[in-house]
């Protein structure tokens, strides 16, 4: 057994670990910090495969601003947690007939794995940005713009759910704003100064 295969089951084992402690833990902020441990481990089995480019794109991307921004608003935001887990068990068929799906095809993916021929390791000119690019932009172009459009969508999507008018919540229109003149905001009002103590007293 390599020093590389020991590392392999190594990080495979924590990567299992976390992805377990993630999805059974109770506390969201907790849940989150397993998550970055997962891309973390998942990055280091990306380099011991010789793919620097995904590894460093995941600890960057996900860790470095997902993430980040997933602990922002879990911990600024009051969830109420009690709440959240009243649907539990509603949604555990649900839950479980995914959980098999995936479990069927990762059986098939590392099937396929351990039947195929090992590939032969790259020399020191190979370079896997630009090979990954040339497959994505040749052999799966239409998956990746079908991807892109997908992910445009769903950015769509949640602009217009957040763009929805709400009675408890006051909007402001630019156009009347630019129309204000600075007679419809400012008054100006002359007023007689208060006489001093002094002359008070005197008169």
């Amino acid at each position: 057994m390599t020093f590389e295969l020991v590392l392999f089951y190594v990080f495979g084992a924590i990567l299992l670990g976390a992805a377990l402690a993630m999805i059974t833990v109770r506390n969201p902020v907790h849940a989150a910090l397993f998550l970055v441990l997962c891309f973390f481990t998942a990055a280091a089995i990306w380099l011991l495969a010789e793919a620097e480019f995904l590894a460093i794109v995941l600890v960057l991307v996900y860790v470095g601003a997902v993430m980040v921004l997933f602990l922002f608003v879990v911990m600024m935001l009051d969830i109420n947690l009690a709440q959240m887990r009243e649907g539990f068990t509603e949604y555990l068929p649900a839950g479980l007939v995914v959980a098999a799906a995936m479990a069927t095809v990762l059986t098939l993916v590392i099937t396929r794995y351990i039947t195929m021929d090992a590939p032969e390791r790259a020399g020191a000119d190979y370079a896997n940005t630009l090979e990954l690019g040339r497959i994505l932009y040749t052999d799966y172009v239409y998956p990746f713009e079908i991807a892109a459009v997908i992910l445009l969508v769903a950015i769509i999507a949640a602009i217009a759910l957040t763009m929805r008018r709400r009675p408890d919540t006051k909007y402001i229109d630019p156009a009347d704003q630019v129309k204000v003149r600075r007679e419809d905001r400012v008054r100006l009002v002359s007023m007689e100064s208060a006489p001093k103590e002094g002359k008070k007293k005197g008169g």
